[in-house]
């Protein structure tokens, strides 16, 4: 039997967005495999690895990668594998090189304020004559070390990409953003939208819930799958009834805090 397979596999991910399929998410941002391969087993559709408020770094993040694959051999039968998400610290086209060879697929990426920013992602996400990305997969485990011959010429199809719209001038060009070709899906960021509105950790104002629906609405309009961050419950089954595609509901690091918190609270209380 030859170690070479035939085609990259789809993007699962990707194709829930194309279909408007709801998505539900955790965050990781406690930059350790082990619970990242914990995490992996509990039913979610994608968990993000963080790398721009966590410290999660490029090995850090392959190792998350891996965990996450190795779970997927010990699901429960009916559960579908969760997809990795990989937040840049920023939207460099050397970065984003360098994290779609340690084989992810999705990429989000933060504060893009206009739809040029967007537009030199889609670039970096892809192979030339479509882009700018580097031709090195052949030593990458992209291409799982060359066992997809075909990576190079599949890989654009795959990638898929998420900008995060975060800011009052984002909104403001959320048209132009969203209808960029390339890009998959638009996430809001809830807290730094707030603070851009100079309502600083007033994610339930009703100015930025507003500036919310506002943004949700146009991504759809423009086609694109909507996304966003809602650890609290009843503001996750909004934005989901409003049309989101992607919702993390939660965090690790808050879920591990507050189990611990109320654990504590009712012995020494």
């Amino acid at each position: 039997m030859s170690a070479l397979t035939s085609s990259l596999p789809v993007n699962p991910f990707k194709q829930a967005l194309a279909r408007r399929q709801a998505q539900i998410g955790l965050w990781l941002g406690l930059a350790c495999p082990y619970t990242a391969e914990m995490l992996a087993g509990t039913g979610y559709d994608w968990l993000l690895i963080d790398g721009e408020h966590a410290p999660n770094d490029l090995r850090q993040t392959l190792a998350q990668l891996q965990a996450i694959g190795s779970a997927t051999s010990t699901l429960h039968a009916g559960v579908t594998p969760p997809q990795p998400v990989v937040r840049l610290p920023v939207g460099d086209p050397v970065l984003v090189k360098q994290y779609l060879e340690i084989g992810a697929q999705t990429l989000l990426v933060p504060m893009v304020d206009s739809a040029d920013q967007a537009q030199d992602l889609v670039r970096a996400m892809r192979y030339p004559p479509e882009g700018i990305r580097g031709m090195g997969s052949g030593l990458a485990r992209s291409s799982r070390w060359q066992r997809y011959p075909r990576y190079v010429e599949e890989a654009n199809e795959q990638v898929c990409l998420l900008v995060q719209v975060e800011t009052v001038q984002a909104l403001e060009n959320i048209d132009a953003i969203a209808a960029t070709p390339g890009v998959d899906g638009v996430f809001i960021g809830p807290a730094d939208l707030s603070a851009s509105m100079g309502l600083r950790g007033k994610t339930n104002h009703p100015d930025v819930v507003a500036a919310i629906q506002h943004g949700l609405a146009h991504i759809l309009q423009a086609g694109k799958a909507p996304g966003i961050l809602a650890p609290q419950e009843a503001q996750a089954r909004q934005w989901l009834e409003a049309g989101a595609c992607f919702v993390a509901v939660g965090v690790d690091a808050t879920l591990l805090v507050q189990a611990a918190q109320a654990l504590a609270s009712r012995f020494k209380s």
